[in-house]
């Protein structure tokens, strides 16, 4: 909400209601410092994305990455950086590790950082690519959306990436496909090699229980994100951009969930913080109230 809205609702002057706003942000813990001090019960399943932000002094948006705990819905950690790096990314990793965060694997887009930062803290956690993610790239690749000529083999690939098969069905109809489709097409051939290369990523999700094949769950928090930066221009600096996105993490860990469908139903009511406290731990008092057992029928 722009600020001189605030400042009307309120019958304050703008002015003092930004002042109020940056000085509750400036307040606020740390979001891995609430991770590593009142959580643990998280899942070790990471969804892993990010956006990019705009902030004075650099001539590219730069980007924000974090990612959210598949079971819990939490949000145990966020870095921006100058660059989506290696560096970066094995920051973000580094701080996982310092909280005692079990990774077990993550799902991302593909990107060789994340698996040579992964490497460095967490050498025995896998990669998920996302799947949706792998299909836009070879929708975009084979013209699928003006042209005609790949389409059947597009749409019979996409069935054997179906969660629902079992491995080596998944493993035959895979076979099928590039002797249908690849004795005499170069690019197809090349594609389903590229399949068998990368199988152990493509498909890590079958030894992890309750892992997802894609990163839908995050992409409703871009879209949120995304939401909330449109009133944005830009940030005035690094700073301030890391202030707000901090804020934000926070936010959206305390925020009581509402629109969960099956099999996430059971979080209705709560929030994603709530689901990853340490056993026996108190809702922490440096966020003030814990929202009200109510809070879901107040917000419908």
């Amino acid at each position: 909400m722009p600020f001189r809205r605030l400042g009307a609702l309120t019958d304050t002057s703008a002015a003092k209601v930004y002042r109020q706003a940056r000085a509750e942000k400036d307040n606020l813990p740390e979001n891995s410092y609430l991770s590593k001090t009142y959580c643990d019960l998280w899942s070790g399943i990471l969804n892993l994305d990010g956006k990019h932000i705009k902030a004075r002094g650099y001539e590219k948006k730069i980007p924000f990455i974090y990612g959210l705990d598949f079971l819990t819905h939490d949000l145990p950690v966020g870095v921006l950086a100058p660059s989506e790096s290696c560096a970066a990314l094995s920051k973000l990793f580094r701080l996982l590790k310092a909280m005692d965060y079990h990774l077990k694997i993550v799902v991302c887009d593909d990107n060789s950082a994340v698996d040579l930062a992964l490497k460095r803290a967490y050498p025995r956690a896998k990669i998920q690519l996302c799947h949706n993610h792998y299909f836009e790239n070879l929708r975009g690749q084979l013209l699928i959306r003006t042209e005609e000529k790949y389409r059947p083999f597009f749409y019979e690939l996409k069935v054997a990436f179906s969660t629902k098969l079992h491995p080596a069905n998944r493993d035959a109809k895979l076979a099928h496909i590039t002797y249908k489709y690849g004795r005499k097409d170069e690019t197809i051939m090349g594609i389903m090699a590229d399949i068998e290369r990368r199988k152990d990523k493509l498909f890590a999700y079958k030894q992890i229980k309750n892992c997802p094949s894609t990163n839908n769950i995050i992409e409703s928090y871009n879209s949120h994100l995304n939401g909330r930066l449109k009133t944005i221009k830009g940030f005035q600096s690094f700073h301030s951009a890391q202030c707000w996105l901090n804020a934000w993490l926070v936010r959206r860990r305390t925020n009581i969930l509402t629109d969960c469908d099956k099999p996430f139903k059971h979080l209705n009511g709560k929030s994603g913080l709530e689901m990853a406290l340490k056993k026996d731990q108190k809702w922490p008092s440096i966020l003030g109230v814990k929202p009200p057992k109510n809070a879901l029928k107040m917000q419908r």
